[in-house]
């Protein structure tokens, strides 16, 4: 079984608009609604793959139940979710149909009690003795303290569970120095967290910090890995158009099922490539085009410091 953790789980609604114009007014020619939050993105992409797992995290209010009735109908997916007094998030993507753009809004999380996090923590040890990999993903709420993923980290390290960090800011820099197996930030996030922008340099100094792993992705040009041995860059044939949201959710989900299934890094690597690809064309986060996926799985290129692997 594989764990993901979503501390800042959300509804995510999708608009598709004709075209997206400022201080106008829009006709939305498709709605889609579905459980969000990148941990519950992952969860529901690793259950399309075919492995057993339990996402785990809040859910509250209105919003709350229906994400807990989307997740009841995906198959493989286990519902650990934990309620909570506060309302979860939604977040609004607008698809801009003429261009294939994507505008994000993002609401804030409930406020989260001492009390409701204490029983995520006494939950989270319940769980991890039967957990193969543990992914921790998102933001997080108000009231859960800043070290929380740093604290969720050594918690797995200490069940000699494998664990993956998919976050930002301060969690991510305190979470680093926990050790954690696998860090997954995009190039802004990694930049931040080292002051480095060149992307190699940076990942270096991100396992300097802690991380035993650091894969970074790199938008259209794909996904720079910084491991034990050795580095590689891995990138999709093509640029694809659509919503890219959740596309970094999709290549978190590759490198984990990577990971259990005990596949080499240089395929690692092209899975969590093709899929962060096949994830763009999909009209919803935590979705992916399956028939695009085998096509682009073939295609990725990935190289190492010398050439092709």
């Amino acid at each position: 079984m594989i764990l993901t953790v979503t501390l800042n789980a959300a509804l995510d609604i999708t608009y598709r608009v004709p075209s997206l114009r400022p201080h106008a007014t829009h006709r939305v020619t498709e709605v889609a609604e579905r459980p969000g939050g990148k941990g519950l993105n992952v969860a529901r992409v690793l259950a399309a793959l075919g492995h057993e797992v339990t996402a785990t995290g809040f859910a509250g209010g209105v919003t709350g139940r229906c994400l807990r009735e989307g997740l009841a109908a995906t198959p493989g997916l286990v519902d650990a979710l934990l309620p909570v007094e506060g309302v979860t998030r939604r977040t609004i993507a607008v698809v801009d149909a003429a261009s294939g753009d994507t505008t994000q809004l993002n609401e804030p999380g409930p406020e989260i009690s001492p009390a409701e996090w204490a029983a995520l923590r006494s939950a989270y040890d319940d769980l991890l003795p039967t957990a193969s990999a543990v992914a921790l993903c998102g933001s997080l709420p108000p009231g859960v303290p800043v070290g929380a993923y740093a604290d969720l980290v050594r918690a797995a390290r200490a069940s000699n569970v494998p664990v993956l960090l998919d976050t930002s800011g301060e969690p991510l820099r305190r979470a680093v120095a926990a050790r954690p197996d696998i860090v997954k930030p995009n190039a802004e996030e990694l930049a931040e967290l080292t002051g480095f922008h060149e992307p190699l340099r940076a990942a270096r100094d991100a396992r300097r910090r802690g991380a035993r792993a650091v894969v970074a992705s790199l938008g259209a040009q794909g996904l720079l890995a910084v491991t034990p041995e050795g580095h590689w860059r891995a990138a999709p044939p093509a640029r694809l158009r659509g919503n890219p949201t959740g596309a970094g959710d999709a290549a978190v989900a590759g490198l984990l099922s990577g990971l259990v299934e005990r596949l080499p890094w240089p395929d690692r690597l092209a899975r969590a490539a093709a899929l962060s690809a096949a994830t763009v064309p999909a009209p919803v986060a935590g979705e992916f085009d399956r028939d695009g996926y085998e096509e682009l799985l073939g295609g990725v290129a990935v190289t190492d410091g010398v050439g092709a692997v």
